[in-house]
């Protein structure tokens, strides 16, 4: 694993608005081609096998979670437990009742010592414009004898795919906050759109504050059924909402389901930890920071995109901004991130329909990955 530097490719910007990547310098510089990262085969395949292990080892939690009725730990209303319960239960059912689309693991790797678990972005995760199309047209043009872990747009379709096979002729909507809001979370609202296009689906697009309730229906803008329901927010938001007294008795299918909710809650670092000590691919965590000494990251159970994270070494403190400090935390060993440079690398791996797809690698001056942090594309050999 080793970082290049060079020449960003003329017109590249068009390129990457021609393909809805419109934010592509929001804050500055976002996506960078001033550099990329090569990996070596036997590189990428580490990540990928780290990636399908803890994505399994993760259920192993949930289930535990569930056997146990330790959902008090995540937080979690009494009264959206049911709906966790049935949608774990039927994540197998072939009418894709339990269906989950994706998520992105961020991860610590060097090269050199086994990849370790940071979090797992399990609800709603972003950057897969990013991670898919932008850093493949990347691949082919500055790399094109090269390879790249990328195998995310096809599996988004193909799963699409699987889920429209048992639910032909039902609309699909798209929600998230609006595109005035956040350009960043509409432009991947509006490519997963295309992949659910590409793979037959009928879809309708609209803000998450659009949403009606009548009966016991959710409704689009125009007062339409929401019957399968992709939404880019996270769930504990959607209970907040004017709409979310009425989600544990909805009909709605959410994509993602209910049962992500234990999977995109820092508990669950906690859990796997106590279930799985000593796998080389996680850290030590617990809810309290004693067993760790004086080298820690503290963060936010519901924190996300770096805010609110502290970490800790000894007397040198890092932390970052944000609005979840009121919230429960875990704390978690130290995992030094590679670092090139005056620069850290973190690793967000795909599980796209179950299976490890592909990653994205973000880069920063601070060791806390925050949503400012710049795309960085990759290619192995």
């Amino acid at each position: 694993m080793r970082r290049e530097l060079l020449e960003p490719r003329p017109g590249w910007q068009q390129q990457m608005e021609s393909i809805g990547f419109s934010y592509h310098s929001i804050d500055g510089v976002y996506w960078d081609e001033s550099r990329c990262y090569q990996f070596t085969a036997d590189e990428i395949d580490a990540l990928e096998s780290a990636t399908a292990e803890l994505h399994q080892r993760a259920l192993d939690a949930a289930r535990h979670v569930i056997e146990k009725d330790r959902y008090q730990e995540f937080g979690i209303p009494a009264d959206l437990v049911p709906a966790i319960e049935r949608s774990f239960a039927a994540r197998d059912q072939a009418d894709g009742s339990g269906f989950s689309l994706f998520g992105r693991m961020d991860l610590s790797y060097d090269g050199t010592a086994p990849p370790k678990l940071l979090e797992y972005n399990a609800d709603t995760p972003t950057a897969c414009l990013e991670a898919s199309v932008a850093q493949w047209h990347w691949l082919e043009d500055a790399r094109p004898k090269a390879d790249q872990f990328n195998s995310i747009h096809e599996k988004l379709i193909a799963a699409w795919v699987r889920l429209r096979s048992a639910n032909a002729g039902r609309p699909l909507h798209f929600a998230a906050v609006s595109e005035e809001d956040s350009p960043e979370d509409w432009g991947n609202l509006e490519y997963l759109r295309d992949t659910a296009i590409q793979a037959g689906w009928d879809t309708v697009a609209l803000p998450i504050d659009q949403i009606g309730h009548a009966g016991i229906d959710f409704v689009d803008q125009q007062n339409q059924p929401i019957e399968i329901l992709f939404k880019l927010y996270p769930w504990e938001w959607m209970a907040r909402e004017e709409f979310g007294v009425h989600l544990p008795t909805s009909h709605v299918q959410f994509i993602e389901p209910p049962w992500k909710m234990l999977l995109s809650n820092k508990a669950l670092l906690v859990i796997l930890w106590e279930l799985f000590p000593d796998h080389p691919n996680l850290l030590p965590a617990y809810y309290e920071s004693a067993a760790l000494g004086s080298r820690y990251a503290r963060k936010p159970k519901l924190a996300r995109e770096g805010a609110n994270v502290t970490l800790v070494d000894g007397d040198r403190v890092e932390r970052a901004d944000g609005p979840y400090d009121d919230g429960d935390c875990v704390f978690q060993a130290l995992a030094p991130l590679g670092r090139f440079g005056d620069d850290y690398v973190s690793i967000g791996s795909w599980i796209v329909g179950g299976e490890a797809a592909g990653v994205g690698l973000r880069e920063d001056t601070s060791a806390i990955t925050r949503n400012t942090s710049r795309f960085i594309p990759h290619y192995f050999v």
